[in-house]
């Protein structure tokens, strides 16, 4: 079966208002598939802290990072 947790997708914090302990505006992100959570209008992302957590969307803007970056981001810690 597929793991979510290997999927590859990531985007970049554009504002951090309400969590600026948790996110760092022009860092970059690994995101989580969540369908529930994005119907109402979050992405499940790790933070700042190293856990996943739901974060409003209107905080990210998707990007496309080359697959040798993408597995990179991936092994960090």
């Amino acid at each position: 079966m597929n793991d979510p947790r290997n999927n590859r997708e990531f985007v970049v914090c554009v504002r951090n208002t309400g969590y600026k302990a948790s996110l760092l505006v022009r860092r970059i992100y690994r995101r989580f598939p969540d369908a529930e959570a994005e119907r109402r209008g979050l992405l499940r992302v790790v933070d700042e802290s190293g856990e996943d957590y739901l974060f409003p969307k209107k905080l990210f803007e998707p990007i496309s990072v080359p697959d040798k970056v993408a597995r990179t981001f991936s092994r960090a810690k």
